[in-house]
């Protein structure tokens, strides 16, 4: 009979120690729930996933899957930015109603946008532009609560612009420049009192600009050029204390006459149609004031 001694004894312990750490850990990284797993799958085999710049290896647990972190079993952020995406987004995208933070920005996905997106209560930020997406925005896009960014600029996306982003309480940056939407911005807009930056640049909107808009003291900047927006700017828009960029041109406003109320020394650019305005502008230094064509990239940086 072998008898160990101590030191055997502390080595074999120590031994069994790690395996079993090993083995907790590797159950505790599989808890991520089969529903989740089959969402992202759906995802993967929707977008050409064994196509992708970093493609994902299925056969090790999904918190290894590149761009996808979990956080306590739970799915709370996919960042496929610039992966080289192509298809349509699945419905399975809804189940993943712990998801926090999705961007799937500079790639080349195509169809509409999920319905079931509106199961997203949690999600904070939606990147999607510089895809090829078409059709209708989902009108139920205000059950989205969480919501504080959702940029999709530079795509094909159609329809008016839902009325349900108006109820939006966090939303911070709001940005659906160069797409084909139409119709006229939603009064609703103005009650979204933390929004710092809306772009619609390059549209077919039409009518008048919300004398509601007037309400976001916290914008920093307005872009509605390139539209067919008409009317009068809102005398409203003098109460924007902290608008920093304004871009109103190649619009089709029957008077700037409003703009008189507005303290046009606070911009960093201003792009109106100068041709057509007639206004004193009584406190415009245009020495410090710089008048820019509207671009919009993403702020991400390129591998």
């Amino acid at each position: 009979m072998n008898i160990l001694n101590p030191f055997q004894q502390m080595k074999q312990s120590k031994v069994f120690l790690m395996i079993c750490l090993f083995l907790c850990n590797a159950i505790v990284r599989a808890q991520v729930s089969e529903e989740d797993r089959k969402a992202l799958l759906a995802l993967y085999e929707n977008t050409a996933g064994a196509s992708w710049t970093n493609s994902w290896d299925l056969t090790v647990p999904v918190s290894d899957w590149y761009g996808v972190t979990v956080k306590e079993d739970k799915i709370v952020g996919i960042e496929l930015f610039r992966n080289n995406l192509v298809g349509v987004l699945p419905e399975e995208l809804g189940a993943l109603v712990h998801l926090e933070h999705m961007n799937l920005a500079f790639n080349q996905l195509t169809g509409k946008l999920p319905e079931s997106l509106d199961q997203l209560t949690h999600l904070k930020i939606l990147k999607l532009e510089m895809n090829r997406l078409k059709g209708d925005l989902p009108k139920n896009m205000g059950n989205m609560k969480a919501l504080e960014e959702f940029t999709a600029f530079n795509n094909f996306i159609s329809g008016n612009i839902p009325e349900s982003l108006g109820t939006l309480k966090n939303l911070k940056v709001l940005n659906l420049s160069s797409n084909n939407l139409r119709g006229s911005i939603p009064a609703s807009l103005g009650k979204l009192t933390q929004l710092e930056s809306l772009g619609f640049f390059e549209n077919s909107l039409d009518g008048s600009i919300p004398a509601a808009l007037g309400n976001l003291e916290n914008l920093k900047e307005l872009v509605l050029a390139n539209n067919r927006l008409g009317g009068d700017i809102p005398y409203e828009f003098g109460q924007l204390a902290s608008l920093r960029i304004f871009q109103i041109q190649n619009n089709k406003f029957n008077s700037f006459k409003n703009l008189e109320q507005m303290n046009t020394k606070q911009f960093l650019v201003f792009d109106y149609d100068k041709g057509n305005i007639n206004t004193k502008f009584k406190d415009v230094n245009f020495s410090k004031t710089r008048m820019a064509d509207t671009k919009f990239e993403d702020v991400e940086n390129e591998d």
